[in-house]
């Protein structure tokens, strides 16, 4: 069975850094992009940033674009968020999700989430 865990998240203040990790079982790794989402309470889910194996691209939302970097370790299954310079508006809860080949809109296999606060 998949299964995609989230780690790292937690409460810090504005302008501070958290790095998420999204570990992967029971799947080809580098047969998958890996993104991560995010929702705020009220707020629709959002794309945040994606890392696409075949060719190392990566995407990024434009609210996040310089803040945030994506990485993967394809030998641990994993894929990090460096979340730098942190606002009060990328408080939510963060997903990881996993998607065959390429970044795009539907995923195959979503995370439980691990929650971001961060206070101003």
């Amino acid at each position: 069975e998949v299964q995609l865990v989230e780690s790292g998240g937690g409460s810090v203040q504005a302008g501070g850094s958290l790095r998420l990790s999204c570990a992967a079982s029971d799947l080809i790794f580098d047969d998958y992009a890996i993104a991560w989402f995010r929702q705020a309470p009220g707020k629709e889910r959002e794309g945040v940033s994606c890392s696409r194996s075949n060719d190392d691209s990566t995407w990024y939302t434009d609210s996040v674009k310089g803040r945030f970097t994506i990485s993967r370790d394809n030998a641990k299954n994993t894929v990090y968020l460096q979340m730098n310079d942190l606002k009060s508006e990328d408080t939510a809860m963060y997903y990881c999700a996993a998607r065959y080949w390429t970044c795009g809109f539907k995923y195959d296999y979503w995370g439980q989430g691990t929650q971001v606060t961060v206070s101003s």
